[in-house]
């Protein structure tokens, strides 16, 4: 290609040639063009015609002066072929034929088709004669053509129906089987006729359809059938002209499309069934003008008007909506939806009853115009039904709410205004008033609801025995005075002056009967006009009658129970001034008690403190007198003794708790008195039960003391630990008396305690001493503590005895000990003081036996919290 587009100097070319190449250029449909190819390889275009400027975009000169121009406007992907043509053309010099595109200057997309012709010149060199062609719209065409058949053959591929080219004498001469369900080979319908395929019967109406097709040149439609291996098939074929003396013929299974119109012919008449014996109303009514197609007999029943009535007409003109609003809407709902479900519509009979069915429609396309199919089922009697359940709910809500305000409210003149203003609200009456009838007053109004309108009754009453004799007979032996119009009844003229004063037209009147006694009646008055009155009105009424009579009946058992309650409010204030008097006189016993307690449990404990201080001096004198060496028996002076119970009462006076505070020292015995020996035994007996009575006279002023006024404790943070082991220290001399032991497991980290130190000790001395007092010697105790849920609970457990349950549960209550308890009422007391000590605290104590031998007493007492720690 580089060596055609050379620029070599011009040769001499013969202006003759050029106006004969110019004239035949200008003849042809294309542009005609020379090389001429010298032996040296080079390469100059001699002639080129002026055409190329509307093939190529390009005038000749500019081609002439630079032939690589036309190489630039070769489409990228045809520069290939191009460039391998023009190589083999070169090598072979046989003649060039290339078809390919340009993209001229403009932009345009063209197709061309060159042609080239060499020609050995005398030199030697050799001249190309070419031309090229604009093939842009064949080539177009083609596409189009080719994209046509491609379409066409995609439809032909995609109908699944087969298809034959048949001659006019009934020969198969194609066929197209690809996609439908055909028994036969290509190869074995070709070429066959009609009669060697086809029943009889068959061929010979195809045939007929082929000859109506070919000389009418109109489609023809036949249809048959075929036994096949999948039984007898409906087939339809459709035959037009095709070609001389042939036809197309399009043969479709249409089995399942006469199946189908069995079937809708089965439902058609089927819907057609239906749609007469249904016994809910069904039409068919335009959509737009609502003018009946079709109605059924249930519609006829229902609206009453006859089929030839109302075919033709609109609902309109026989005036069937109640509101026309009902009708807009339903066609509105129609029109955006397409259906309508469940509408409540009230619809005007040709008699002018107006009855309730519940509406559902669709809109269905008959013969191409919109219809609307309308379903009306009657409901009016389970609406009637329903209203006839309301009225009873709220007649039952009335009667209940009526018994309600009777239970719970005394007020009859309430009760009775509330009564009437509901039952005229319930009935719509114009007027409802209660009349109760007295011996002494006559016949009065006492509660009255009335509509403003017309007059009122309240405060009405006459004293006319004539009149209240009428009245009373009207409402003889319990009966319900019924009168839906007075003017179709006889009264008397003052009945009917009554009725016209206040303007009564119907009047419906239960009794009030009162042990079985006319008391009075509840009377409902229509005012407007006549009135019928239902039976469930009746009902109500009489019920509300009851209901009345029970509230006047409760009003006066009220006004009874009244006059008796202010008469025991009299008899209670005496009792109670009475019981007040006898309070007092208790109080002043108690008071008595007291000081005859003090007085004596004073008294007492001085005698006997001052019997222990002689005893104590006889026995410390018996001590001397053993020391120096005189008899073992005692001299005893009732002066002495004097003297020292005289000494005794004033230390005893002077001491706190009845210790004592100073020492006494013996006295001579005068000559006069005559010395009582007494052994050391009876003495220290005799100080023994002295002390028991002291401890047990301490306990009881101390128990009468908390009972009045409480235990005074000191509370302030205390190591337990600590304070259980001074404890421990000073039971040493006790424990030693006694042969006893006591071993302490009580940790030294142990948190603090809220305590009286004081009273603490005096819980766990009273504990040991309990155990000491009920065993013998030599009993051994353990004490322990442990922190349990915010509490440190002590625990003292010894070896001892047992207890039974009941005398673990009662040992820290106060009553009354048995003789032969083995924990004496001293003790008792003392254990009771604990548990108050201990409840004074905020803890519990108690006190349980162990499985073998011995008891464990338990007490807890609260951990001290960080702020009462903290105080200073």
């Amino acid at each position: 290609m580089d060596e055609i587009v050379k620029s070599p100097q011009k040769p001499d070319f013969l202006p003759e040639k050029t106006a004969l190449l110019e004239t035949i250029a200008t003849n042809l449909p294309g542009t005609i063009f020379q090389i001429l190819q010298r032996q040296d390889g080079s390469i100059f275009i001699p002639y080129i015609s002026s055409s190329c400027k509307y093939l190529y975009e390009l005038e000749p000169e500019a081609v002439q002066a630079d032939f690589q121009v036309l190489y630039k406007l070769i489409h990228p992907q045809d520069i290939k072929a191009f460039t391998e043509s023009i190589a083999v053309c070169r090598t072979t010099l046989t003649p060039w034929h290339w078809e390919g595109r340009i993209v001229t200057p403009s932009g345009k997309l063209k197709w061309i088709q060159g042609t080239l012709q060499p020609e050995l010149q005398a030199a030697g060199d050799f001249l190309w004669h070419g031309l090229v062609m604009d093939i842009t719209d064949q080539k177009q065409a083609q596409e189009k053509l080719q994209e046509s058949e491609a379409r066409y053959k995609a439809i032909l591929d995609a109908i699944p129906d087969l298809m034959f080219r048949i001659s006019r004498d009934g020969e198969y001469l194609d066929l197209k089987s690809e996609g439908a369900n055909i028994t036969l080979s290509r190869e074995e319908i070709v070429g066959k006729n009609l009669q060697e395929l086809l029943p009889s019967d068959v061929a010979a109406i195809s045939q007929v359809a082929i000859a109506k097709t070919l000389d009418s040149g109109i489609l023809q439609t036949c249809e048959y059938q075929l036994p096949t291996s999948l039984g007898v098939r409906d087939y339809e074929a459709r035959l037009v002209v095709s070609g001389a003396d042939e036809v197309l013929a399009i043969v479709r299974d249409i089995t399942e499309r006469k199946q189908g119109e069995v079937a809708l012919q089965n439902l058609a008449q089927k819907f057609a069934k239906a749609f007469s014996c249904s016994p809910d109303s069904i039409t068919i009514s335009t959509l737009q003008e609502g003018r009946f197609i079709e109605v059924n007999d249930s519609f006829v029943n229902l609206s009453g008007y006859g089929r030839d009535e109302a075919i033709g007409k609109t609902s309109f003109e026989l005036n069937l909506w109640l509101h026309d609003r009902d009708r807009l809407k339903l066609v509105q709902e129609l029109q955006s939806t397409g259906v309508a479900r469940n509408l409540e519509i009230e619809f005007r009979q040709k008699s002018g009853e107006v009855i309730t069915t519940l509406l559902s429609a669709e809109v269905i396309d008959l013969d191409g115009a919109p219809a609307i199919l309308a379903v009306h089922h009657d409901i009016t009697e389970r609406k009637q039904v329903e209203a006839q359940l309301r009225f009873c709910a709220q007649r039952d809500r009335l009667l209940a709410e009526t018994l309600v305000r009777i239970r719970s409210s005394l007020n009859l003149e309430q009760i009775l205004q509330t009564t009437v203003t509901e039952v005229r609200q319930f009935l719509q009456a114009d007027r409802v008033f209660i009349g109760l009838n007295n011996a002494n007053l006559g016949v009065r109004t006492i509660a009255e609801s009335v509509d403003p309108k017309y007059p009122s009754v309240s405060g009405w009453s006459t004293n006319d025995e004539a009149y209240l004799q009428e009245l009373r007979n009207l409402l003889k032996d319990n009966l319900v005075r019924v009168v839906e119009d007075i003017t179709q009844i006889e009264v008397s003229p003052k009945v009917k002056a009554h009725y016209r004063k206040f303007q009564t037209k119907a009047t419906l009147a239960v009794p009030i009967m009162l042990n079985n006694e006319l008391f009075g009646a509840l009377i409902a008055n229509q005012c407007s006009g006549s009135r019928h009155w239902q039976p469930v009105e009746i009902d109500l009424l009489q019920q509300m009658s009851e209901q009345v009579a029970i509230a006047i009946q409760q009003s006066q058992i009220c006004q009874k129970l009244a006059e008796l309650n202010t008469n025991l409010e009299h008899q209670v204030q005496e009792r109670t001034a009475q019981l007040q008097q006898k309070m007092q006189e208790v109080e002043n016993l108690h008071r008595v008690k007291d000081v005859v307690l003090h007085t004596v449990a004073h008294d007492l404990r001085t005698s006997v403190m001052g019997n222990l201080m002689v005893l104590k001096n006889l026995l410390n004198q018996r001590v001397g007198s053993e020391e120096a060496g005189e008899h073992t028996s005692t001299p005893f002076s009732t002066r002495g003794c004097a003297n020292d119970y005289a000494q005794g009462k004033s230390l005893s006076n002077q001491g706190s708790r009845g210790e004592i505070t100073a020492s006494l020292s013996p006295l001579p015995l005068s000559h006069s008195q005559s010395p009582i020996p007494i052994s050391r035994s009876i003495i220290e007996r005799m100080i023994q039960g002295n002390d028991r009575q002291l401890t047990m006279i301490n306990s009881l002023l101390e128990i009468n003391s908390c009972e009045k006024q409480g235990i005074e404790i000191k509370l302030e943070p205390v190591q337990l630990s600590s304070l259980l082991g001074e404890c421990s220290s000073q039971l040493e001399p006790m424990l030693t008396q006694n042969q006893a032991t006591l071993k302490n497991l009580v940790p030294a980290d142990l948190p603090l305690v809220m305590a009286d130190g004081t009273r603490l000790q005096k819980v766990l001395v009273n504990l040991i001493a309990h155990g000491l007092q009920n065993n013998p010697p030599g009993l051994n105790f353990t004490l322990s503590a442990t922190v349990e849920a915010g509490m440190i609970r002590t625990q003292i457990q010894d070896d001892g005895v047992l207890m039974s349950k009941v005398e673990c549960d009662r040992l820290f209550d106060l009553h009354v000990r048995d003789p032969q308890d083995c924990c004496s009422t001293s003790i008792g007391l003392k254990m009771y003081l604990c548990r108050k000590v201990i409840k004074a605290h905020g803890g519990e104590i108690g006190v349980m036996s162990n499985r073998k031998r011995g008891l464990t007493f338990w007490f807890t007492l609260p951990l001290a919290t960080s702020s009462a720690t903290n105080r200073p």
